[in-house]
């Protein structure tokens, strides 16, 4: 009797001993900024090497230092596998956040990042965050009267997503206590937009005649515009054009590729339209920093507008129509800048001092990218 109780122990020990598969992840920001709201990318080869076993359906992240879930999402980037997991976090500069990945399962986070094709209002292409919203402009639209060429701002003064609501309601030109869409732009690059600038001349692009969308949130949407081709001064160009948004941020990341017959750079602007009235202007070549703060309306108050290239910019002006800033790109060769808005009733950026210095800040986080660090860190416990 003692001996087969023994028996019945030995085969119970080894089943009470639990392995706890997880992964941490170290995110070091070894800048001079603080980290507010930023989306981070963590290579999802790097997680699958520290976690092998992980179950893409049943997993949670954990703040080490809170306990608590963050919100995070698994970017694909248009591809079948899974590319990168995405996370927003605070970081204090020079230093570092842990996170836990672990089994379990995930809480059901708000979605803060939104784009969708529009046919019902002729085939716009909107596009939207917890802080700001835009939209573009498609075939339906095109050599009409209320045509236009470069990027619309949809003010917003909530982190709820409103690009559905407002065009079921189809009354966005009126405040209805979330922001509304008073940004014109008319034939002009809009709220930067980019194009071919052959022989001193802007050479437009017809409106976007194809769309995909490649991740729809809930921190990071990114989607594509396809170009047909155009006579841009004699020279036959094509365009894709994609674009991400991620939640917290007030600009988009934009990634331009033009295909054209030609061994010479293509010489490119990106434009920012300009009122009659006076605003501030902010021309910085040195950074590729250009930015405006709007004349304010009576009613609809500031809108503030902005462009960041990663190429150098060869030249700044401002003409009678727009802000320019010139630089060039290659054949077939991705060509990466960031352009945005900001509202004054949104509360966060109220004058031209805060936009400038929120335009700094973002340029330097770009500088200043992230070491990130993953290593597995299974635990067995009793």
């Amino acid at each position: 009797m003692k001996f087969s109780h023994f028996i019945l122990m030995v085969c119970v020990l080894p089943s009470s001993l639990k392995a706890q598969n997880k992964a941490t992840i170290t995110i070091s920001n070894n800048s001079v900024l603080d980290r507010k709201e930023t989306v981070a990318a963590i290579k999802w080869k790097d997680i699958v090497a520290s976690y092998p076993q992980i179950d893409t359906a049943n997993f949670t992240i954990i703040n080490s230092k809170t306990k608590k879930q963050i919100p995070f999402q698994l970017e694909h980037k248009g591809q079948s596998t899974i590319q990168n997991l995405l996370v927003q976090i605070d970081i204090k500069a020079k230093s570092s956040l842990q996170l836990f990945i672990q089994k379990g399962k995930p809480e059901k986070f708000i979605s803060k990042t939104f784009a969708r094709f529009v046919p019902e209002r002729l085939d716009d292409f909107a596009w939207e965050n917890d802080k700001i919203a835009f939209r573009t402009y498609g075939k339906a639209l095109e050599k009409t009267e209320g045509d236009a060429y470069g990027f619309d701002v949809w003010v917003k003064r909530t982190s709820k997503l409103v690009l559905n609501d407002r065009y079921k309601r189809n009354d966005y030109h009126i405040d209805h206590g979330d922001g509304l869409d008073y940004y014109h732009v008319g034939y002009t690059l809009g709220a930067g937009n980019m194009a071919p600038f052959v022989k001193d001349t802007i050479r437009y692009s017809g409106n976007y005649h194809r769309w995909k969308i490649l991740d729809n949130g809930p921190l990071r949407t990114t989607f594509q515009l396809i170009y047909d081709s155009w006579n841009a001064g004699g020279i036959k160009v094509q365009a894709i054009k994609t674009i991400s948004i991620d939640a917290g941020s007030q600009l988009n990341r934009i990634e331009n590729v033009y295909t054209f017959d030609d061994k010479k750079p293509l010489p490119v602007v990106v434009g920012i339209i300009r009122r009659e009235k006076a605003g501030v202007i902010l021309l910085n070549e040195q950074q590729g920093i250009m930015g405006y703060w709007e004349p304010t309306f009576e009613k609809e108050g500031t809108t503030a507008v902005a462009t960041i290239l990663s190429t150098p910019a060869k030249k700044m002006w401002v003409d009678k129509e727009q802000l320019l800033t010139l630089t060039s790109v290659k054949n077939n060769e991705p060509i990466v800048y960031y352009s945005g808005a900001a509202w004054d009733k949104a509360g966060q950026i109220t004058n031209s001092k805060q936009w400038q210095d929120y335009l700094d800040h973002f340029n330097q986080e770009l500088q200043n990218p992230f070491i990130i660090n993953v290593k597995d860190t299974s635990i067995t416990k009793k």
